[in-house]
């Protein structure tokens, strides 16, 4: 059951209702009521429903009593509204897609569903998953649940709220630029972008194909390693995914820190660091060499040319997937969605692909530059603390421009590079907000990535920090 001042992990759980110390349906009350409790002062869902979710939780104990199994049976979920689901509507945060129904569902929805996982809701995310902090126009803004005058981060805004408030226990979003990080950064979370092309996109709503990830948030690195084993691994149905074997969960925590090498850059390459942050960043590093790490410094590239690039190319493939829409049904978008957005129509031919011919060389150079004596990278995540709504309300579009680009600086690039990244969080700061990294490390070493983390959080014993109800 949940710990004071803590919530339980996803782990946690399928052990209690394994064991029959919990039923679903006693599992999914309590975070329906978590949801009825929050929603109205974090606004992470756009829609759920107790019925249905309640009837699951029913199907999943008589299951169960049948002697069924399932890694998440009857576990109560929730995720971005950006999937696809047969005979349903997912809205994609905007006015667009709510209005189209499915026939097929997403292949992470299909196996989350095959592993016995219930889904309780669909959650906010940034319109058409174009924006880092979480503001949305059709649906409101999601709000930190630390402090709901701050942002929660995005496009997967919803997910960070809702998972760091326990309304549900793990849930899945997307990242291009950051969108599974950000959120996960700025609500305390654990969020794993995978290596591109580990995790089936089909059925998820594209924001620029070749850089679009989809990946857990959670609130351990068992708990992301769970989500992971369930949806990862080769999809027929979209020719992108790896055929690479996928490791249980278990194994996918438990490589040992103890003589790992750990890096971290010299000197600052993403700018100057607020002073609370960079302490947190040494701390985590003094906590790894505690355990047995070696830390190692080394020269980063040019982040700004791996930004551009990616920007290039995430900006030209927004264009060209909603180019359409954009001509026939301008009014149905924000303005700032649609200005970001028909920036790509301006981007030179010749740089989107000068960007996407340069990724095999620049993947090769820069894993060569940082991992050459490492095994993973120790990074920020962002420099500053977590923004205000107000700080971020998105004014002129000139202006947002500079403010997408300051908070998604040190996240941009790995889409680029297709590397797997990790969330850490580091405690809170002295105003009450979450502190956070990124461990960053070479294609399919996922399991490097969740052994640190599992490590990390074991050793500081913080996970499943409960943030307070406001009132």
């Amino acid at each position: 059951m949940s710990r004071p001042n803590r919530l339980q992990s996803l782990v946690e759980l399928m052990e209690e209702l394994n064991s029959g110390r919990m039923t679903s349906i006693e599992a999914t009350q309590s975070r329906l009521e978590a949801t009825r409790n929050w929603q109205p002062k974090i606004n992470a869902f756009i829609s759920f429903d107790e019925e249905e979710a309640g009837q699951a939780a029913i199907k999943s104990d008589l299951a169960r009593k049948r002697g069924e199994t399932g890694l998440l049976l009857g576990a109560p979920l929730a995720h971005k509204d950006m999937f696809l689901r047969n005979g349903g509507r997912s809205s994609g945060g905007s006015a667009i897609l709510a209005e189209i129904q499915g026939n097929d569902d997403a292949t992470v929805i299909d196996r989350l569903n095959k592993a016995g996982a219930i889904e309780i809701g669909r959650l906010n995310m940034s319109e058409f998953a174009a924006g880092p902090t979480g503001h949305n126009a059709h649906y409101g803004h999601a709000r930190n649940p630390w402090n709901p005058d701050h942002i929660t981060g995005g496009s997967s805004s919803g997910s960070g709220a809702a998972v760091a408030s326990g309304c549900t226990y793990a849930a899945l979003g997307s990242d291009t630029g950051g969108s599974i990080r950000l959120p996960a950064i700025m609500c305390g979370l654990y969020g794993l972008k995978p290596t591109y092309g580990r995790v089936s996109r089909y059925g998820a709503m594209p924001r620029a194909w070749s850089l679009d990830c989809v990946g857990p948030l959670a609130r351990s690195a068992a708990d992301a390693a769970l989500i992971l084993t369930v949806i990862a691994g080769h999809d027929p149905k979209d020719p992108t995914t790896s055929r690479r074997s996928v490791p249980t969960w278990q194994q996918l925590i438990n490589k040992p820190v103890k003589g790992m090498t750990i890096a971290k850059a010299r000197g600052t390459p993403f700018g100057p660091i607020e002073k609370e942050t960079a302490e947190a960043h040494e701390s985590a590093l003094n906590a790894f060499a505690s355990m047995g790490a070696e830390i190692v410094e080394v020269d980063m590239p040019n982040f700004d040319d791996l930004y551009a690039a990616a920007d290039a190319i995430s900006k030209t493939e927004a264009a060209a997937l909603h180019g359409k829409w954009m001509r026939e049904r301008p009014d149905d978008f924000s303005v700032h969605v649609y200005s970001r957005t028909e920036a790509g129509f301006v981007v030179p031919a010749h740089v989107y692909l000068a960007s996407q011919a340069a990724r095999a060389n620049v993947l090769r150079d820069f894993c060569i530059r940082a991992f050459s004596d490492a095994d993973a990278l120790l990074i920020p995540s962002i420099t500053t603390p977590v923004p205000t709504i107000a700080e971020t309300d998105e004014g002129e579009p000139g202006a947002i421009q500079s403010m997408v680009a300051g908070i998604t600086k040190a996240t941009r690039p790995f889409n680029y590079l297709g590397l797997p990244g990790l969330a850490l969080p580091l405690g809170l700061s002295s105003k009450g907000l979450p502190l956070s990294c990124q461990l960053i490390a070479r294609p399919f070493s996922e399991r490097t990535l969740l052994s640190l983390g599992h490590a990390f959080g074991e050793m500081r014993g913080e996970d499943g920090m409960a943030p307070t109800l406001p009132k």
